[in-house]
């Protein structure tokens, strides 16, 4: 392939969390930041955040800046979602009580006072309502026109006795998924479009770090994982990449409401590879599933989220592809599959039971990976 100017440039899908981002940041990002091999969890782990051992737990740190346009849509704005989303990459971490935040705004000049009111003002509901606060910042103005509009970094740092880092899964696992996916990704793409439907288009960001403590709290829990950029698509394609096992989802099992349904169609999105910024991904042992759908449930209830529980909590088997294959097993490492055979496995199950699968692949688009049954 040619080389083009555009090759050497940041595009959109750098930052979108799929192949492109992976790349940027394993070709371009690592190798430059001289990572250090000590124990815990580091940057070479590219989890959710950082996690440093101390003499009784851990202290985890995690960093994010946000952007989104429009800042203000149905169900929260871009203050709500800098404090959820760094509060829920410190929950699947396995802190469910945030120390502190930090907090830096950049906005353009001539940027309005009650946007900024607004904003803050949502900062501070939503710490409140996740159990924390903001204990120092930074703030920076740069000229009209040089920015559009605000952007918000937040940085998160908590203690926790254990680690559940997004490797964790083994075979025979079982994945639960908090609740209907695509709300927030679908919601904003159909305010830009100007879509408008029968029913209301909502957010779903909000911290789940209650809901992460009501399932560690039952136990069995061995990954967490919330699937924001990439979606649940995503989400499973790094886990099981990490962790080195295949994921087996029943597609028409995914909680997706009627009228996010509608607008992924209209927009030609698949719902899975759509952003979520208010649910959690959660591995659990076989033996621990109902007890933690339980504690989730009446955890979600406790909050009048109305999400968990139901039909709407799913669980997906997590296996390593060799297993179901039948694979001989070698003195060394297992012999892979080719991907002719996988393919072939994954169009039959697909036809039979529209079964879709995520395996070592990571990343990809969900629906043009190879499929392990």
């Amino acid at each position: 392939m040619a080389v083009t100017a555009e090759t050497h440039v940041i595009k959109i899908a750098h930052g979108a969390g799929g192949r492109a981002m992976w790349t940027l940041i394993q070709e371009t990002i690592l190798p430059r930041l001289g990572i250090r091999d000590r124990k815990g969890i580091g940057l070479a782990h590219l989890d959710d955040g950082a996690a440093f051992p101390l003499e009784d737990g851990y202290l985890v740190i995690t960093t994010d800046s946000h952007v989104i346009k429009p800042i203000f849509f149905p169900g929260g704005d871009i203050g709500r979602l800098a404090v959820c989303g760094t509060v829920n990459d410190l929950a699947v971490m396995g802190v469910v009580e945030p120390l502190a935040l930090t907090l830096g705004i950049v906005t353009e000049e001539n940027f309005p006072f009650e946007a900024l009111h607004r904003i803050l003002d949502s900062v501070g509901a939503a710490c409140r309502e996740a159990g924390t606060v903001v204990e120092t910042g930074d703030t920076k103005v740069m000229g009209h026109g040089d920015l559009d509009g605000l952007i918000i970094n937040t940085t998160g740092i908590g203690l926790t006795k254990h680690i559940t880092p997004d490797a964790g899964l083994s075979p025979g696992d079982q994945l639960i998924l908090s609740g209907t996916v695509a709300d927030h990704g679908i919601t904003i793409m159909a305010l830009r479009e100007g879509l408008e439907f029968e029913s209301d288009l909502r957010s779903d960001v909000a911290p789940v770090n209650g809901l992460v403590a009501a399932a560690l709290e039952a136990g069995g829990v061995t990954a967490m994982k919330d699937p924001t950029r990439g979606g649940v698509s995503g989400a499973l394609h790094e886990m099981a990449h990490k962790a080195d096992v295949g994921i087996l989802l029943r597609e028409p099992d995914v909680p997706l409401r009627a009228e996010i349904r509608g607008a992924a169609e209209l927009l030609g999105l698949n719902p899975l590879e759509i952003t979520n910024e208010g649910k959690v991904l959660i591995g659990v042992s076989p033996e621990s599933v109902d007890e933690v759908l339980e504690a989730a449930s009446l955890s979600s209830a406790r909050q009048g989220g109305g999400d968990c529980g139901g039909s709407h909590e799913q669980t997906l088997g997590a296996h390593r592809p060799r297993h179901r294959l039948g694979e001989t097993l070698s003195a060394g490492a297992p012999r892979r599959a080719s991907p002719a055979d996988l393919l072939k496995v994954a169009r039959a199950q697909i036809q039979a039971g529209q079964a879709m699968g995520f395996g070592s692949h990571y990343p990809a688009r969900a629906r043009a990976t190879t499929v392990c049954p």
